[in-house]
């Protein structure tokens, strides 16, 4: 692939890009240079993540104790109902909108103009949030903000496939890990913040959602589709994209079920801490502990995110790295299940922020390196994210649901659990080491 002006500058029709994305060539490159992409694909990421650190995790479970009063059982019942109409919503959006992204035909490319709706759609749906004070109310506020912003989230999940080259794709993966959990734990620090004054929490992060993404599309155009041919919709391969065939694509079945089952058991505790310290370690102010313990997991995070990325390009390998991360969850979280103490809980969120750091850093680019077609960037990916978004929305409900069944501590041996068949589900994929 020439690397001359003239090429970079070349219209990216349908046939270029077929060309160029299929089997194992690289993209065309981006129009502004990869090290822009770069720059600008954290700040993207930050923005949408922060909302899901805060809302799911502190915000929204505050708003319903405030709305239904200091009630440890029934607040847990609410929390895990909202948590799981809405994550079936975000189940369902993400492919969706690889869907239509993936057919969009604009001057602007296929995925900027739905990342830009998306978000400014998720930042009204949030400000009705605000204003939801009935169980109905909070069900199809959250229920809106979920569908949203996963159309938004969806098509710039495909930046990566669409633009960077294969030999990159580890460091980019690693400033994609840096920007989730930067924002993830960010929103945890930010929207205790927030914690008695949610309405304005959440019109603050509808507004950074829509100034970063913004900022992304402007400063790092896409190419024109507007000569691409439109794939032809067929309803019954859409239903079958939320079957991940084993038989036909092993190595994404693989991969798709590694991340769910990791993902989920990570947040499945992580997601959980406002009641955790408040119920399960018996901290009267959880808000003024949020913050340190949030920095104490960005930590970690960085740490390993910033070391196994490039680390991972060098060597020519990930599934090593996805294998460790998973023990090093694991070992984190034994510490608050065997000593229940704030303490604890506290080197634990370090522990298990610099294994699922060590995670997020090759997951990404593993998970491009087995996707099905590269004519459906968007919607496989949007397949996969669901396996990323899924346990951070769901993991108030199943935690919920485990906490009423099992108490507090059954949360820990569970996630232990996930996290290491997570790792051991990824050892069959074969394209990739």
């Amino acid at each position: 692939m020439s690397d001359t002006p003239e090429r970079i500058a070349e219209p990216m029709t349908e046939n270029t890009f077929l060309a160029e994305a299929s089997g194992t060539d690289d993209p065309p490159p981006p129009i502004t240079g990869l090290r822009r992409l770069m720059v600008w694909i954290v700040p993207a990421n930050i923005g949408i993540f922060m909302l899901w650190g805060a809302i799911p995790g502190i915000l929204l479970p505050q708003q319903i104790t405030l709305a239904f009063g200091e009630q440890d059982q029934i607040n847990v019942a609410n929390l895990a109902i909202v948590s799981t109409i809405g994550a079936c919503a975000a189940m369902i959006a993400q492919p969706i909108a690889g869907q239509i992204s993936d057919r969009t035909r604009s001057r602007f490319g296929r995925r900027a103009p739905w990342m830009l709706v998306g978000a400014v759609a998720g930042a009204l749906a949030l400000v009705g949030l605000a204003f939801a004070e009935t169980l109905v109310g909070f069900i199809v506020a959250w229920t809106l903000v979920q569908i949203c912003f996963n159309f938004a989230q969806g098509p710039l999940s495909a930046v990566m496939p669409d633009r960077v080259p294969n030999a990159r794709r580890g460091t980019f993966a690693a400033l994609t890990g840096i920007g989730l959990m930067v924002g993830a734990l960010g929103g945890q620090i930010v929207g205790s913040l927030f914690f008695n004054t949610i309405a304005l929490g959440y019109i603050t992060f509808a507004v950074l959602a829509v100034v970063v993404l913004a900022l992304l599309v402007v400063f790092n155009p896409d190419y024109s589709s507007t000569d691409m041919k439109p794939e032809p919709f067929d309803l019954r391969e859409f239903a079958k994209t939320f079957w991940v065939n084993p038989i036909t694509h092993p190595d994404f079945f693989w991969a798709f079920t590694g991340r769910l089952l990791l993902y989920t058991g990570y947040f499945a505790v992580t997601g959980y801490q406002l009641y955790l310290l408040q119920y399960y370690f018996g901290v009267e102010n959880p808000e003024t502990v949020i913050p340190l313990l949030g920095l104490l997991s960005l930590v970690g995070i960085v740490i390993s995110t910033v070391v196994s990325g490039p680390l991972s390009d060098r060597l020519g390998r990930r599934k090593p790295f996805v294998f460790a991360s998973a023990a090093v969850v694991a070992l984190g979280f034994l510490l608050p299940w065997m000593w229940q103490d704030l303490t604890a809980w506290m080197i634990m969120t370090f522990i298990a922020g610099f294994g699922f750091g060590m995670f997020q850093a090759v997951d990404t680019a593993l998970i491009s390196q087995v996707l099905p077609s590269a004519k459906s960037f968007a919607k496989d990916l949007g397949v996969v994210n669901i396996a990323a978004t899924l346990p951070q929305t769901l993991a108030p409900g199943l935690s919920g649901a485990i906490v009423l069944l099992f108490g507090y501590q059954g949360l820990f041996p569970v996630a232990i659990a996930l996290g290491i068949l997570g790792a051991f589900a990824v050892w069959p994929i074969k394209s990739v080491r």
